[in-house]
């Protein structure tokens, strides 16, 4: 619900969560239910107020429930506010307003509607009911002036008649608004829609300081933890790794190469984020022994957020890469130049099965390489695999 009232759509705020385009739109919207074939009611929308978070001096839906409990157990009004640790006057202004038939028909759940209904202000916005006033930020909006250049401009040239004030926040929040009639694009940049220079149309999600997750889980191993140099490959079982990305960023596969032997396997990826990596990652790499799994070299794509997971599910660390250091993964970089042979840049890469990208894998893990002396990945992987005397490997 915050998300949607940042101008968010349904399916963007549904993603944002972790939740099914289906869910986000009974929440938003409401359902019917059915029994047996037959239409029998209809669960309204999530209320935007009732789920967000208010000061501790409302009283909650929690404390109406028990307000409700301790009523009918027939304790009086200074009994119940004793018990809640409020004022009687809070109690009885609680029962005299949201109860039935002078508080004997309290109801905990109508109340908690009540009193959501009644913290509703749908004031309308001063740039709305003022047509002079929307005109001007308007006029500078297509100019494409920021927001605080507009405020100032109004303060200086209307220094006399505050009511064609606007701080800069009422702006944004006229802008980002859902159906807001300032997104239109200017004359001379035809290109964006939404006149702010981020070229947004909707405000970024932020979350409060204690609520905020770490980009990535901590602590972090970076390339410089690494117990060999970049440069020795005389250990078998480390890889590195990196995802090759399509079309207007929506799609991804995800590449792993291992160091020694060249041989590379790609990752399926039906969505690009970390719990979608990890799960392609722990599918197709537990099959190896720890011989052979011995470490994995990624660059700092928030794909890897969840890399202490992945490190217990692999049972292998995960080492971070220095920013714009691609030579650091020097061997998954030029596989990823083989690879774009068979998938372009600007195509999608979504519609790849995992059969395909199996074909492509074996392709190119057969082919000879003149830094193995013309041995194939495939060939020297079989015999690490054979000296290992692991279980057959499931490819």
């Amino acid at each position: 619900m915050e998300l949607r009232e940042r101008g968010w759509g349904v399916e963007a705020a549904a993603r944002e969560v972790g939740v099914s385009r289906t869910a986000g739109n009974n929440w938003a919207y409401g359902y019917k239910t059915y029994r047996h074939g037959q239409l029998v009611g209809f669960v309204p929308a999530i209320e935007r107020l009732s789920v967000r978070e208010i000061s501790t001096r409302f009283l909650s839906q929690d404390e109406r429930i028990q307000i409700a409990d301790l009523r009918h157990a027939g304790l009086s009004v200074r009994m119940i506010a004793e018990r809640l640790g409020r004022a009687p006057s809070t109690i009885s202004r609680e029962l005299r307003r949201n109860a039935t038939r002078g508080g004997r028909g309290y109801g905990p759940f109508a109340a908690q509607r009540r009193a959501t209904a009644r913290r509703a202000r749908n004031h309308p916005r001063r740039i709305e009911s003022n047509q002079d006033l929307r005109r001007v930020v308007l006029e500078k909006l297509s100019h494409r002036w920021s927001p605080q250049q507009i405020s100032r401009h109004l303060r200086a040239r209307f220094a006399s008649d505050p009511t064609m004030w606007l701080c800069h926040e009422s702006i944004y929040q006229a802008v980002y608004r859902p159906s807001s009639g300032l997104l239109r694009p200017s004359r001379l940049a035809p290109q964006h829609r939404s006149p702010l220079r981020t070229g947004r149309e909707q405000r970024r999600a932020h979350q409060r300081t204690d609520r905020r997750r770490a980009r990535f889980e901590q602590p972090m191993l970076t390339i410089h933890h690494r117990p060999f140099d970049p440069r020795d490959r005389s250990e078998a079982g480390h890889w590195e790794g990196d995802l090759i990305i399509g079309k207007d960023q929506r799609s991804a596969i995800g590449t792993l190469v291992e160091r020694q032997t060249r041989l590379v396997r790609l990752l399926h990826l039906p969505r690009r984020d970390g719990d979608a990596l990890h799960d392609a990652l722990t599918a197709r790499m537990r099959d190896l022994p720890s011989g052979l799994m011995r470490s994995i070299t990624w660059d700092q794509g928030t794909e890897m957020a969840r890399h202490l997971t992945i490190t217990s599910s692999l049972g292998a660390p995960v080492f971070f890469c220095d920013s714009h250091s691609p030579w650091q993964r020097g061997s998954n970089e030029n596989m990823n130049g083989l690879l774009r042979d068979y998938f372009p840049k600007g195509t999608p890469l979504g519609g790849h099965s995992p059969r395909h990208l199996l074909d492509v894998e074996n392709e190119l893990n057969d082919r000879p390489r003149l830094i193995l002396d013309d041995r194939t990945p495939a060939q020297l992987f079989a015999a690490l695999l054979a000296s290992n005397n692991p279980q057959v490997l499931r490819r």
